[in-house]
């Protein structure tokens, strides 16, 4: 299949988790012999932070800094295209979407990668700058990054005719157990964008454990961090840890978190690609709960939970061989379940069933 995306980013992965996710998907749809065209905005935050400049065979990266430069291209991807999809968040969704109905493109799709956030703003009463006045009654096909009743609300709310999930993944040759290092050398390490909602989560899990383990070294690594976040003397902040240092930063730290944004961890169903990302690697994770997690990972044997700090430190007491045997097999989960290749798969098979007119089974 061809497939046209008009998306936030791949070339970054810098303050969006957007960028680590296409990466794997579009390499997996290349090695299966499908052509991909990705449209990005050329924006100075990620141009900054670019470590991507260019997709593997069979695939093309356009950056542009206004859309109407790109109209021209994009109508010629999308004569010779099979599918044309929007993300959430693309900063120039609405237009995109109105070329894709102007277009004799075979589907259109739209994949919002934060459904909850998505769901929410509407409840909030707030104008998405990425689905447009009809919502999403335009598409032949809405994937979402979230499974569950958040396919009801996508068709009640934004009116999807048909809604299917597509959860994260990941890419096994990008995210493996690495050499640790001793710059990333934690007793519990967080990768992750700072968000509000999220902040109460992170103090309770991570920082509060900080200060309960003064003499113990916990890592935080990620972008858009406060000036008042509350640091500790042995919390050790990584502003940015790009894509290719990720294995390493996985596999240095004896536990590594998953703390999940409010509105995700109440709509459930929403697995955070770092959670795969982190298995693969071979780090044993501790995560807060959430609806629909036992999905993926069997808690107490593949993956631990934490609701307050106590849970954090249980974990962390654990001897090295439950440890290491939690970790071992959640990455045979996610080895077996959870790849890139195995998402694309998914992707493909779901624009196939949207083209007979169908939906895959749930």
């Amino acid at each position: 299949m061809r497939v046209v995306i008009f998306g936030l980013s791949v070339s970054s992965t810098w303050g969006n988790g957007h960028g680590a996710l296409w990466r794997a998907l579009i390499a997996a749809l290349l090695l299966d012999g499908h052509s991909v065209v990705f449209y990005e905005r050329d924006t100075s935050y990620y141009a900054g932070h670019r470590d991507l400049h260019a997709l593997p065979d069979g695939g093309t990266l356009i950056l542009y800094r206004e859309f109407a430069d790109a109209l021209g291209h994009a109508r010629d991807s999308l004569r010779e295209a099979d599918v044309g999809l929007v993300t959430s968040y693309c900063p120039d969704g609405i237009a995109a979407t109105r070329l894709l109905l102007d277009s004799r493109v075979k589907l259109r799709c739209f994949y919002d990668l934060d459904t909850p956030i998505t769901l929410a703003r509407v409840a909030a009463g707030e104008q998405l700058s990425y689905i447009g006045a009809d919502g999403l009654a335009p598409f032949d096909l809405v994937l979402s990054y979230t499974g569950g009743k958040a396919l009801d609300a996508l068709r009640d709310r934004l009116g999807a005719r048909r809604a299917v999930p597509l959860y994260g993944s990941v890419d096994p040759a990008q995210h493996y157990p690495a050499t640790p290092d001793t710059h990333y050398g934690a007793a519990l390490s967080y990768l992750g964008t700072y968000a509000a909602d999220r902040q109460a989560g992170l103090e309770r899990l991570f920082v509060d454990a900080a200060r309960r383990l003064p003499h113990q070294r916990f890592v935080l690594g990620g972008a858009q961090y406060p000036p008042d976040f509350p640091w500790t003397e042995n919390i050790w902040f990584v502003r940015h840890v790009p894509a290719a240092a990720h294995p390493v930063f996985y596999s240095s730290s004896r536990w590594t978190l998953n703390v999940t944004r409010d509105a995700m961890a109440r709509m459930g169903w929403c697995p955070s690609g770092r959670l795969f990302e982190a298995a693969a690697c071979g780090a044993p994770i501790i995560s807060d709960p959430w609806e629909g997690l036992d999905a993926f990972f069997e808690p107490g044997r593949e993956i631990m939970i934490a609701s307050r700090t106590e849970d954090t430190l249980a974990a962390m007491a654990l001897s090295d061989a439950e440890r290491d045997a939690i970790a071992a097999r959640a990455r045979a989960r996610v080895l077996a379940e959870h790849t890139a290749t195995q998402r694309a798969r998914e992707m493909i098979a779901a624009f196939e069933w949207a083209a007979a007119g169908t939906a895959p089974a749930a």
